[in-house]
């Protein structure tokens, strides 16, 4: 009878510690949400026959344009109502029209840069022989 009761006891003493006992957590990762740039950027440099450089920073998610012209930098927002692309401000507006690159200040109109891009060439077509 004393081994029966030792045995009960012992088999609770294990129930109870091995009930009692929560399971470990597991480490908590957290992981820092990185937005993804999912924006329509293209970036683009012209230089024109008198080798002035202009660079353009087209963002089309955001309708702006970035402009960097003699080490200045310029904010435009994008016209809906102007053909093709064109953006501008209270002062400049950039324009790319049928490949006609032109960056001016509008209230004096005067053309900062001006590049009139050549037509890309398409190759001729093949004709048929018989």
């Amino acid at each position: 009878m004393k081994k029966l009761l030792t045995t009960v006891l012992l088999g609770l003493a294990v129930l109870s510690s091995t009930a009692c006992k929560h399971p470990g957590k597991d480490a908590e990762t957290v992981t820092a949400a990185t937005p993804e740039n999912t924006d329509d950027i293209s970036k683009d440099v012209y230089v024109d026959s008198y080798g002035e450089k202009i660079e353009v920073t087209i963002n089309r998610s955001k309708n702006t344009a970035t402009v960097h012209l003699n080490g200045k930098t310029y904010d435009l927002k994008k016209s809906a109502a102007l053909p093709e692309y064109t953006a501008s401000n209270e002062e400049y507006q950039y324009s790319e029209i049928k490949g006609n690159i032109t960056f001016l200040k509008k209230n004096v109109d005067m053309v900062l840069f001006h590049l009139k891009q050549a037509k890309k060439e398409s190759a001729p077509a093949k004709m048929a022989s018989y």
